[in-house]
């Protein structure tokens, strides 16, 4: 800092005191939730609770994990992320090799691409693809919430952009060395991606995570709802307890409120332990597949 003029000292300090700012009023809706699931019911029921759980206690977490609802809707979401997550990134890194080489090498690369940025521009509607949905057989089925989103075409084209980036001197070397397409996609070009796969990996799995809408209208049972589906409804039900709390001393020992507080941010805390993990690889894999088109 005291090779900096005053002027930019000044950026500098401004800067970073309205993005601590930012931060801190991210930060403030989730440290209430928690507060809030570990406090008393009686307590949060009564607006007690700020920034620091008042009374603490953990009847709530007893409680959720005593509930088969939840653990059943974390277990499927767990399943949709695994296979949504190989499917997204398998698929993703067969399209955008083909597509990442030159026309002389692939004739109709042209056409491809068109016809998957048609894909962004235009999508077939709610309707069409939930009757496709329907007539293949796949509702009430993990696969519903797999497949339809199964080619994420802008993790494509972050990928193909960075396979085009990379020397094709490598690669040539590899075909004089008797490599094939398979052995240079898996062998060389993967392990040389793994800024932009990280980045594709932290969207794939954020999305599949908190994606509530496809659950809803694919499944007809809520025992098959995936985890984000089940916290939207109990978020907006008026009293999702009601059916579950038939005595007194449950209803002094836990609420509504912090049984909703901590299911929430149970439900957030798989991607808050990921992403530190994959934050570092976010910025730089944004820029190097966005470089060259």
């Amino acid at each position: 800092m005291h090779h900096l003029s005053l002027s930019r000292k000044i950026f500098v300090v401004g800067n970073y005191t309205f993005l601590i700012l930012i931060s801190l009023l991210c930060l403030f809706p989730l440290i209430q939730v928690l507060a809030i699931s570990f406090s008393s019911s009686p307590a949060a029921s009564a607006g007690l609770v700020k920034l620091i759980p008042v009374d603490f206690s953990l009847d709530s977490y007893k409680y959720i994990l005593q509930k088969k609802e939840f653990i059943n809707s974390f277990s499927i979401t767990m399943q949709r992320v695994v296979l949504g997550y190989i499917l997204n990134i398998l698929l993703a890194l067969l399209c955008a090799y083909p597509l990442s080489k030159e026309v002389k090498e692939f004739r109709v690369r042209t056409y491809y691409a068109w016809f998957f940025v048609f894909t962004i521009l235009f999508g077939g509607g709610l309707i069409p693809t939930y009757v496709v949905v329907s007539a293949t057989g796949l509702l009430d089925t993990i696969w519903a919430l797999v497949l339809p989103g199964a080619v994420g075409v802008f993790n494509v084209i972050l990928l193909l952009n960075f396979f085009r980036g990379l020397p094709k001197e490598i690669e040539e070397s590899a075909f004089m060395d008797g490599a094939g397409h398979w052995t240079v996609l898996w062998k060389m070009f993967v392990p040389m991606s793994m800024p932009v796969l990280a980045t594709i990996s932290l969207f794939t799995l954020v999305g599949h995570w908190n994606a509530w809408f496809d659950g809803l209208i694919y499944m007809n049972f809520p025992d098959k709802y995936p985890l984000s589906t089940y916290l939207q409804l109990m978020v907006i039900n008026s009293n999702p307890m009601k059916m579950d709390i038939n005595n007194l001393q449950g209803a002094l020992e836990i609420s509504e409120r912090t049984t909703r507080a901590a299911q929430i941010f149970l439900g957030a805390l798989p991607i808050l332990i990921v992403y530190p993990f994959l934050q570092r690889y976010f910025v730089k894999g944004i820029v190097l597949g966005s470089v060259k088109g």
